[in-house]
């Protein structure tokens, strides 16, 4: 099997095996029916075809279920991960025994498909932004089992990655504001029990932001500022703190939010929205 590393700083998640494994088990079962039609000793080879252009991405996942399933497959890449693919383009060539091929059709191409759509979107969303100092964030809006999978995609397309769960940063929004009394006490209680984890702060009036400064949150969050309160709010933290624009952000609004000078803007659709790119394996 040829296999293609991870690109350069990004590493591939560590529940990668666990991920392939639950998805081999939930299609697989108790077995591929169809696939016993076969001859157990027949051999074969198929080709994977993009047919739109599309970022690659997926690659780690694909090996993964090939080392999980049968690892006698040969499998030949024809790109990279973050590779800009045409239509009609060859990813790439596989061969071994056609009954291993055709039960590992669909998961290897749910993997493939779906990350390349990640990393689709986020190229695309990465390149109307590319002339400013913005970084563009995914979000916690990924589906269910890929959370990992679906970050590393989003930085093969060229965007970064907010948090990764709930665990390794704290991001006080309206409701923790109000069981804490103020965000002064959310952010004094958060640096008393984890003064090692990142303080982020949502707010939503040009007020809030200053108390925010002044309790020292780490990055404060801009919820649904408009435009002027967002070039507000930039000249007024002068790099005290990081800015994030947040709040139904797409294609449309986003070049004028970036270029009012905050540091980050957090965008859902970079994995919630994404429509899978068409991927076909062939038999020959």
């Amino acid at each position: 099997m040829l296999s293609i590393p991870a690109m350069p700083s990004i590493p591939i998640p560590q529940d990668i095996s666990h991920c392939v494994a639950s998805a081999l088990a939930e299609d697989i079962g108790s077995g591929d029916l169809s696939a016993s039609l076969i001859p157990a000793a027949s051999p074969g080879k198929a080709s994977i075809l993009c047919r739109e252009a599309a970022v690659l991405c997926g690659i780690p996942w694909a090996e993964e279920i090939i080392r999980q399933f049968d690892p006698s497959i040969h499998l030949q890449w024809l790109a990279a991960d973050g590779d800009l693919l045409q239509p009609g383009q060859l990813l790439a060539r596989l061969s071994g025994k056609a009954r291993s091929l055709l039960t590992i059709e669909r998961c290897l191409l749910n993997f493939l498909q779906t990350l390349s759509a990640t990393a689709s979107t986020s190229r695309y969303y990465a390149s109307l932004v590319a002339h400013t100092r913005v970084r563009l964030l995914d979000t916690r809006k990924t589906l269910p089992g890929l959370r990992t999978a679906q970050k590393y995609a989003v930085r093969v397309g060229g965007c970064h990655n907010h948090r990764m769960g709930l665990f390794d940063a704290f991001l006080i929004k309206e409701n923790h504001i109000l069981a804490c009394g103020s965000i002064s006490a959310a952010i004094n209680a958060a640096r008393q029990l984890h003064a090692d984890k990142p303080v982020e702060v949502e707010v939503e009036t040009l007020a809030q932001l200053q108390e925010a400064l002044t309790a020292a949150a780490d990055t404060i969050m801009l919820d649904n500022f408009q435009l002027d309160e967002l070039q507000q709010a930039v000249a007024l933290t002068a790099g005290t703190a990081r800015l994030e624009a947040s709040g139904g952000i797409n294609s449309d609004t986003l070049v004028p939010i970036a270029e009012t000078g905050v540091d980050f803007i957090s965008i859902g659709a970079l994995t919630k929205d994404c429509k899978a790119i068409d991927l076909s394996m062939r038999f020959e």
